[in-house]
């Protein structure tokens, strides 16, 4: 899957054509957006569950270099589908109008990039970026193509995260100084073990732009606590949660932060903590946030409280809840629970946050207009994650660096 310097080093004048061509085509009402997945693993699984959802999208070509993800791909696409272990050949295609990018974070702004220039619109697994100093690539390769490229950011899409924001931003709970954000489980994920074919992998492929190394199950099936191919839970899991106080507090990014970490339960097995906490400044906006995650304990699970001077937001990925604050008691009380299950869970049946993001996204493809969740906000919340990385690393505090 290792995207080439040029995109259209192989192929220059089939990709270079079909670029025009799927720049100039209109999708009328019933025109059917036809798309295609690139990294076929458990999120782009689920993703695939509900394109077929979606009216006039479907599933068009499925691509991975592990041939048990791509076996599984072509039962969820079908027997039209064309499949691939090559993500060029896909690009190359002149009936794939929009690609689902799925692959590990190593991979998703080369791969972007590729399918930008390639004349596809884009769906592409956050984090966006895997370093600071991706960012203006894929921020370039946007721009110059007029690609629609949605971030896999998807509590944006959510009707209570987005009714939420309106109470924020209409003043219901004052003035917020401050976010408490958690991502907290308790969960044996480091002990897991693995036995698969080599043979089976296009290794150097799916390694791409990361450095040479021998292949390893174990950091082929984890890759995210390793840093040649993701950032730990801060990139993977608290990016969710700023991008929401992001989105909602109007911030782009944070001009320091503060990190600990360390190794409770994934000792010895994963290059990044499994227990980690980060304190990020956005003195501009008289803001701070605090996040917490481990894999240790799983008390407050995955969450977002904003708490303003007169009253506190909490939210998670199925309900929101408002508490005034007793000092002014300018309001009372008031819930929107739309899932079932305890609170902070990982996913709620509903809302289907897959599902209403995958439909934006074909929306705003329709129509050419921005999506929920813009590479611009997917830059930013990762950025956030990036400096919290930065001053867990250097054991100091980390300041942006423009």
């Amino acid at each position: 899957m290792e995207p080439s310097p040029n995109p259209t080093r192989r192929r220059a004048t089939g990709a270079l054509a079909f670029t025009a061509a799927s720049a100039s085509r209109i999708f009328g009402a019933n025109g059917a957006i036809r798309i295609g997945c690139i990294g076929a693993g458990g999120r782009a699984q689920a993703l695939l569950r509900n394109i077929e959802r979606i009216p006039n999208a479907r599933i068009a070509a499925v691509c991975d270099v592990w041939t048990e993800n791509l076996e599984k791909a072509k039962q969820l696409a079908g027997p039209a589908a064309f499949a691939t272990r090559d993500y060029r050949d896909l690009l190359a295609r002149q009936d794939v109008d929009a690609v689902i990018i799925g692959a590990p974070d190593h991979q998703h702004v080369p791969l972007t990039s590729a399918a930008c220039r390639a004349g596809k619109d884009v769906y592409v697994e956050k984090p966006l970026t895997h370093s600071r100093g991706e960012e203006q690539a894929v921020l370039l390769a946007v721009r110059e193509t007029g690609r629609i490229v949605q971030v896999g950011t998807q509590q944006r899409s959510m009707p209570h995260m987005k009714k939420s924001r309106d109470l924020v931003l209409a003043g219901k709970i004052g003035k917020v100084h401050k976010a408490h954000i958690t991502w907290n489980r308790n969960a044996p994920r480091a002990a897991q073990r693995y036995q698969i074919d080599p043979r089976t992998v296009d290794w150097a492929s799916w390694l791409g732009p990361a450095r040479a190394q021998s292949f390893d199950p174990y950091r082929f099936r984890q890759w995210r606590w390793f840093s040649d191919f993701g950032g730990g839970i801060f990139t993977d899991l608290m990016v969710h949660q700023i991008d929401i106080v992001h989105w909602i507090l109007n911030l782009q990014h944070p001009a320091s932060a503060a990190s600990i970490g360390d190794w409770f339960s994934a000792k010895g097995i994963w290059e990044t903590p499994d227990t980690v906490q980060t304190i990020l400044r956005y003195p501009e906006s008289e803001v701070q946030v605090y996040f917490e995650g481990t894999f240790s304990n799983a008390r407050n699970a995955a969450m977002i409280e904003l708490m303003g001077s007169d009253g506190t937001l909490y939210l998670d990925r199925g309900r929101y809840e408002l508490y005034p604050e007793t000092r002014t008691n300018k309001f009372s009380y008031e819930e929107w629970v739309l899932g079932d299950g305890g609170r902070g869970a990982d996913f709620y049946a509903k809302p289907n946050g897959e599902l209403l993001h995958l439909t934006d996204w074909v929306e705003a493809i329709r129509a050419r207009r921005q999506p929920v969740a813009p590479v611009e906000a997917g830059v930013g919340s990762a950025a956030a994650a990036h400096l919290a990385n930065q001053a867990l690393r250097s054991g100091q505090v980390a300041k942006w660096s423009a």
